[in-house]
């Protein structure tokens, strides 16, 4: 078997960018910046984002077998936790208070933007894109339907900046899977792993 190790395979996030549009807005095509509808969310910290995949099966056990008869896949979520520096920033504001982002709209005369958290937890759900890259190689995920599903504890301070931490939720689209990744290798040759004439 070839030796296929390259060091250029490796991926360094050199930055980290977050997307929103409305739910199920179509995909950006390639890996130019998204256009209008797609906005963005600012600075994340150099962290980037943790993407989870968790997945849950359950044991069919039976009579006469010490081991499983059949495996059962439950359930598999697809999730993502990103840090965000820019706590004034009305987007990311909007998902972490759970309100709809005109709520953050200021008010023409004071200049001042005041609105109530809900009692109740808003469904609000958006379609988001995950850039990532790395000199000329990128690594995007689309998700056409997803939710913050939990949200970092506030803390304005005067020794750093106030983080807002979000993990947001996938779910299947309208017409699209629940997550979707494109990856660009940039001028790094991968031929050597697939099939020849595949």
């Amino acid at each position: 078997m070839a030796d296929t190790r390259n060091a250029d395979l490796t991926f360094g996030a050199t930055d980290y960018l977050v997307y929103m549009a409305a739910i199920n807005t179509t995909a950006p095509t390639g890996f130019t910046d998204p256009a209008t509808p797609w906005q963005m969310l600012g600075w994340v910290t150099t962290e980037g984002g943790l993407f989870k995949i968790e997945e849950e099966t359950k044991d069919v056990d039976a009579a006469g077998s010490l081991e499983p008869i059949r495996t059962l896949a439950t359930k598999s979520t697809k999730s993502l936790q990103v840090t965000f520096l820019e706590g004034l920033n009305p987007l990311v504001r909007s998902l972490y208070d759970n309100v709809p982002v005109l709520s953050l709209k200021p008010d023409s005369t004071s200049g001042i933007a005041a609105y109530d958290f809900p009692d109740k937890p808003n469904d609000l759900r958006y379609a988001f894109v995950f850039d990532t890259m790395d000199g000329d190689k990128r690594m995007r995920l689309y998700m056409p339907n997803g939710k913050v599903t939990e949200r970092g504890d506030e803390q304005p301070q005067t020794a750093d900046v106030m983080p807002v931490q979000m993990t947001f939720r996938f779910y299947k689209g309208a017409t699209a899977k629940a997550v979707h990744r494109s990856i660009d290798y940039g001028d790094v040759d991968v031929s050597g792993f697939f099939p020849s004439g595949s």
